[in-house]
C-alpha cells in the first residue's frame, strides 16, 4: 500500500472519529436537559463501568489484529492472515461473552456497591453492547489490516447515530416511568448502536468475501503458524496498549464508586449524592470534552509525523514538531479553559436553563474548577502522541498512572470534606492531569532534546488568552443587564473568539508559516499580510 493511500485511510478514520466525538459531546446536552442531573448520575455510573469492560474486551486487540494481518498480507501470506483473524475473533467473542455475562449477573451488585442503586437499569441495558462491540471490533480490525478503512468509518458513524437517536428516543419515551428507567433507555442506545454497527461491518465484510477467497487460493507457500504462537504475538501487542487505555476508564469507574459514598458520608442522601455526581460526570465533564475534538485532530497528525521523522533520525524535525505541537495545544487549551472559567455559570445557564437556579449555581462552581483541566488534558494528549511517535508508549502510560493515583487519593480525601464536596473531585481531576503533564513534559524534553522558547511557546499564547478573557468579562457584564444572560453569553463568546484571533495575530503568536499547514492557508496569509495583521 502506498504512503498516499495509507494517509487517505488514516484521514477517513480521523474524520469519522472527529464527527463521532462532536455528535457524542453535543448529544449529552439535550440528554442532560431531558433526564436532569439525577438521571445523568444513573446514566454515567453505567457508562463508566461499560467503558471499562469494553476496554478489557476490545482495546488493543483491534490494533494488534490489524497490525498482524497487515504484516502477513504485505508478504502475500493470506492463509496465516486469515488464521490470525479466526484466532482473534474467538478471543473477541470470549471477551464479549465474559463481560456481558458479568454485567448481566453483576449489575445489581455493582449498583449497590457504588451506593447508586437506581443505576441498575443503566447497567443492565448495556449487556447487549458488551456482547456485540467485541464482534464488531474483530471485523474492524481485520478490514483495517487489509488497509480498507471505509467500512470501519461507516460502521462507527452508524453505531454513533443509532446510539444517539435510539438512546434519546427511549429516554424520552420512558421518562414517565421514572428517571432510573429513562437513564436505562439512554444507556440502551449504546446497545442499539453496537447491533447496528455490527450488522453494517458484517455486511461489508461479506461483500469482500469473494476477494478474500481468491487471495487464499493465491497465497504464498508459507508455513502455517500454530495457534499458540499467534496468541502469544497478539498478547505481546495487546497488553501494553490495554494498560495505557485502561487508566482513564479506571479513573472514571473509581469516581463512580467513590463519589456517591463519600458525599453520603458528609450528610447527603443517596439521591442528592447521585445528583452531584451526575452534574460532574454527565454535565460539566461534557463541556471539557469539546476542546478535545480539536486537540485530537492534532494528536492524529503528530503520531505519524513524529514516527516518520524518528525512523529517518531527523531530530531537528522532531524538535520543530514538538515545539509546534505544544504551542498549538496551548492555543486550544488556554482560551477554552479561561473562557469556561470566566463564564462558568452563564454557560451552564445557557445550556441547562431548565434545571433550576440551584443546579445551575452548583454546575457553575464545579465547572470553574474543572475548566483548568482542559489545559493539562490537551497537553497530556499531545505530549503522549510525541512519545508514541518516538516509540516510547509506556512512559506516558506510567506518568498518567501516577496522576491517577493522586486523583484517587485526593478524590477520597477532598470529596469527604464538608464545604468542599463534589468540587474536591473536580479539583482532583485537574491535579491528576497537571502531574501527568509535568512528568510527560520532562520525558519529552529528555528524549527529544527540545529547547522551548518560553516567549513564543508559553508567554505569547497566555497574553492573547488574558486579553480575550478581559474582553469577554467586560462584554458580558456590560450587556448582561440589557440583553439577559443567554444572549449575552453567546455574544461574549463570539466577540471573545474574534478578539483572540486578532490578539494571536497582533502579538505574533501565529505566523505566516503556521498558515501553510491550513487548506488555502497561503491565500489567507497573503490577505492578512496585505492589511498588516500577519508577520512573516
Amino acid at each position: 500500500m502506498t504512503k498516499k493511500n495509507f494517509l487517505q485511510g488514516a484521514a477517513i478514520l480521523g474524520m469519522a472519529g472527529l464527527i463521532i466525538k462532536i455528535i457524542g459531546a453535543v448529544y449529552r446536552i439535550p440528554l442532560s436537559n431531558l433526564i436532569n442531573d439525577t438521571g445523568m448520575g444513573y446514566f454515567q455510573a453505567g457508562y463508566s463501568f461499560y467503558a471499562l469492560l469494553i476496554m478489557i474486551s476490545t482495546t488493543g486487540l483491534t490494533t494488534s489484529l490489524a497490525k498482524l494481518v497487515s504484516e502477513k498480507r504485505s508478504i502475500g501470506d493470506y492463509r496465516n492472515a486469515n488464521k490470525i483473524f479466526k484466532v482473534a475473533f474467538i478471543g473477541f467473542l470470549i471477551g464479549g461473552i465474559i463481560t456481558s455475562t458479568f454485567m448481566f449477573f453483576g449489575a445489581k451488585y455493582i449498583s449497590e456497591t457504588i451506593e447508586n442503586t437506581n443505576a441498575y437499569y443503566a447497567l443492565i441495558a448495556l449487556v447487549p453492547a458488551l456482547f456485540f462491540v467485541p464482534i464488531m471490533s474483530a471485523f474492524r480490525g481485520y478490514l483495517q489490516g487489509t488497509q480498507t478503512m471505509t467500512p470501519t468509518a461507516i460502521s462507527q458513524l452508524v453505531e454513533q447515530l443509532f446510539r444517539v437517536i435510539v438512546g434519546f428516543y427511549l429516554a424520552y419515551t420512558l421518562l414517565d416511568r421514572g428517571l432510573p428507567m429513562a437513564a436505562g433507555g439512554a444507556s440502551f442506545g449504546a446497545s442499539a448502536g453496537a447491533i447496528a454497527g455490527t450488522l453494517v461491518i458484517f455486511i461489508m465484510y461479506l461483500s469482500k468475501r469473494k476477494e478474500f477467497k481468491k487471495e487464499l487460493k493465491n497465497s504464498g507457500n508459507y508455513k502455517e503458524e500454530s495457534t499458540s504462537v499467534i496468541i502469544k504475538r497478539i498478547i505481546n501487542i495487546t497488553v501494553p496498549i490495554m494498560i495505557g487505555s485502561a487508566i482513564v476508564p479506571v479513573m472514571n469507574s473509581i469516581d463512580a464508586w467513590l463519589i456517591p459514598g463519600r458525599l453520603q458520608l458528609i450528610g447527603f442522601d443517596e439521591k442528592a449524592a447521585v445528583k452531584l455526581y451526575g452534574q460532574l460526570s454527565g454535565m460539566a465533564q461534557t463541556l471539557i470534552n469539546f476542546p478535545q475534538v480539536f486537540s485530537m485532530a492534532l494528536v492524529m497528525s503528530l503520531v505519524p509525523a513524529i514516527s516518520d521523522a524518528f525512523s529517518l533520525k531527523n531530530y531537528k524535525k522532531i524538535e520543530k514538531m514538538t515545539r509546534s505541537g505544544v504551542r498549538v495545544t496551548l492555543l486550544i487549551g488556554l482560551p477554552a479553559a479561561f473562557g469556561m472559567f470566566i463564564l462558568a455559570r452563564p454557560i451552564m445557564n445557557l445550556l441547562y436553563s431548565s434545571q433550576g437556579k440551584a443546579t445551575i449555581d452548583s454546575l457553575g462552581q464545579t465547572l470553574e474548577v474543572l475548566a483548568f483541566s482542559v489545559i493539562f488534558l490537551t497537553l497530556v494528549q499531545s505530549l503522549t502522541a510525541i512519545m508514541q511517535g518516538m516509540g516510547k508508549p509506556i512512559i506516558p502510560v506510567r506518568n498518567l498512572a501516577i496522576g491517577a493515583l493522586f486523583k484517587v487519593i485526593l478524590t477520597y480525601t477532598l470529596t469527604g470534606i464538608e464545604g468542599i464536596g463534589i468540587r474536591g473531585a473536580a479539583f482532583s481531576t485537574v491535579i491528576a492531569y497537571l502531574i501527568a503533564t509535568i512528568l510527560n513534559f520532562i520525558s519529552v524534553k529528555k528524549y527529544t532534546k527540545t529547547y522551548f522558547n518560553i516567549k513564543s511557546v508559553f508567554i505569547k499564547p497566555l497574553i492573547s488568552t488574558v486579553i480575550m478573557t478581559l474582553v469577554v468579562w467586560i462584554t458580558f457584564n456590560f450587556i448582561n443587564p440589557m440583553l439577559g444572560s443567554k444572549l449575552s453569553t453567546v455574544i461574549s463568546i463570539t466577540i471573545g473568539a474574534i478578539i483572540y484571533g486578532l490578539a494571536l495575530l497582533l502579538t505574533g503568536t501565529i505566523t505566516e508559516r503556521d498558515f501553510s499547514l491550513l487548506p488555502k492557508g497561503d491565500k489567507i496569509a497573503r490577505l492578512l499580510k496585505s492589511i498588516k495583521l500577519l508577520r512573516s
